[in-house]
């Protein structure tokens, strides 16, 4: 899995905060194995080097998965930790949730399986209303 971290002029780009970055990544989405192939991160302090409200650092995390479509979340915080922290819960909440979304393990449904005559599920159906003739 490839991992960048970008950040504007204001917020840390350094190398600890790229390792930071890359070791939290692969404890949150280890689990989705080569799946995802890349997640990217860009880091923005929105209130510039002015500090005027308490969640100016902006994160947005996108996660390319192999053969679906990329996804994006975003998250705003205090600071740079408290974001990616955010943004990552996000990304693996959707990751999880895109990834069940095209497994066919998961697609089958009631429609598929037949039922059996007069079993319990038939017995608790109830008949189908008829409009008045």
């Amino acid at each position: 899995m490839q991992i960048l971290l970008q950040s504007d002029p204001n917020t840390d780009g350094s190398q600890l905060m790229a390792d930071h970055f890359a070791t939290v990544v692969k404890a949150a989405m280890g689990r989705f194995g080569e799946r995802v192939t890349r997640v990217e991160a860009h880091l923005s302090d929105a209130g510039g080097q002015s500090r005027t409200s308490g969640n100016d650092i902006h994160c947005t995390l996108q996660a390319t998965l192999k053969g679906l479509d990329a996804i994006v979340v975003k998250e705003q915080s205090g600071n740079a930790h408290q974001a990616i922290d955010g943004a990552l819960r996000k990304l693996k909440r959707a990751v999880g949730a895109e990834i069940a979304k095209h497994d066919p393990r998961g697609q089958r449904s009631r429609a598929t399986v037949p039922a059996v005559e007069g079993s319990q599920d038939d017995a608790a159906r109830p008949e189908p209303l008829t409009p008045p003739a």
